[in-house]
């Protein structure tokens, strides 16, 4: 038999939008589609995990509109390019506390409304200078490594206009770089083992 209504919102009788789970289906991925916070696709559905079933109606928490100043370049990024924040999230910051990931994807967006760096995200992570990446996972290949839930999750705060940053557009990790530039630049704040830097 059929299925006739696949991948499609239902009205429920008290006009709250639901969401019928299909095999597949990922909780972060629904949260993608539909434009809201993992957080609160699980808290509205009093969820502990990410542990969804198909068949499972799920329902359906407003959606988030972006905070970020120049949120119609934020606002139209594609499902695609979200996981792509979350595996540069993932590969520059998986040993980073929550708070540490979150900064990173909004550096990453901070720089796409910056008028100093490209106008897509795409184009921002996967920048050259003097024929060096920007982000040193896409020069050794872990940009290309599957996030994990936690790095989504980061990307979607990010993207919910939060910016523990308070506007970094560099950081790096003062133990590891040998970069001497990014030294001279003034530092924001500093989350874990990341320092957030600014343009000089």
């Amino acid at each position: 038999m059929a299925e006739c209504a696949h991948h499609a919102d239902v009205l429920s009788k008290d006009s709250v939008l639901t969401y019928t789970v299909h095999k597949g289906d990922t909780l972060y991925d629904i949260a993608i589609a539909h434009q809201v916070e993992l957080s609160a696709l699980m808290r509205a559905n009093n969820l502990t995990s990410s542990l969804i079933r198909p068949g499972d109606v799920l329902t359906l928490p407003p959606k988030q509109e972006s905070k970020l100043s120049g949120g119609s370049a934020v606002g139209s990024l594609s499902p695609e390019e979200v996981i792509l924040l979350a595996r540069l999230i993932y590969a520059e910051a998986r040993g980073e506390s929550f708070l540490g990931q979150v900064a990173v994807g909004a550096v990453t967006l901070n720089r796409l409304v910056s008028p100093e760096f490209p106008n897509t995200l795409t184009r921002v992570i996967y920048q050259k200078t003097n024929n060096v990446y920007q982000f040193s996972p896409v020069g050794d290949g872990s940009i290309n490594m599957k996030p994990d839930e936690q790095a989504v999750l980061a990307a979607l705060r990010a993207l919910a206009g939060y910016d523990p940053t308070r506007g970094a557009l560099f950081f790096y990790n003062p133990d590891i770089s040998g970069d001497r530039w990014i030294r001279t630049l003034p530092v924001i704040n500093r989350i874990g083992n990341h320092v957030f830097a600014t343009s000089a």
